[in-house]
């Protein structure tokens, strides 16, 4: 069995889902000052042992990426998915610049409506599906492209959040994004 958690962060979203197959992810990061240590041990020890880690970034706002240097420097991301992007911020954070490396780097897997990826929705012989499905950016949209363009420019990166699909095997099913502004 699966077990999802999210974070009590505040104003901001950090969830992990502790896969069945062996594998771990952790959506989002927001550690705010006073909460790191106790979530970044309890991230640790959940992680130790996994085949299979990935941190999945739904947009670089600060309240999606806060602390994210220092969850990188603990956990070591190995496999950073995002949608493809050029966000850029007037006033640049220290999370904001490692979120940019981090997108620009070999770690980076870029998502995308019906996006394949081994053990993030393809099985194999040796290890099953971690149950994500990414149904949106679909990347021909005028609209993504016009909120990819705003991102660029500075504005806020809501619009450029995937909408991600999360399904047990004969079990339930969820889906979220970080922003009600969708078009299809």
């Amino acid at each position: 069995m699966s077990d999802i958690k999210s974070y009590s962060v505040g104003y901001g979203d950090m969830f992990y889902v502790d896969h069945a197959n062996g594998t771990f992810t952790l959506i989002d990061c927001c550690l705010r000052e006073g909460s790191e240590d106790p979530i970044l041990d309890e991230i640790e020890q959940l992680e130790a042992g996994k085949g299979i880690t990935r941190f999945i970034s739904t947009h670089p706002d600060l309240d999606h990426i806060l602390g994210l240097t220092a969850l990188d420097d603990r956990t070591r991301i190995v496999n950073f998915y995002c949608v493809e992007n050029e966000a850029t911020k007037a006033d640049e954070t220290d999370d904001f610049t490692h979120y940019c490396g981090l997108r620009g780097s070999k770690k980076a897997f870029y998502l995308y409506a019906g996006c394949k990826r081994k053990w993030l929705n393809e099985r194999d012989d040796d290890r099953e599906s971690s149950g994500f499905e990414i149904l949106w950016p679909k990347l021909s949209n005028p609209d993504y492209q016009a909120a990819l363009e705003a991102a660029k420019d500075g504005d806020s990166a809501n619009d450029i959040c995937p909408i991600i699909k999360y399904s047990l095997k004969h079990g339930a099913s969820a889906c979220g994004w970080a922003t009600s502004r969708r078009t299809s």
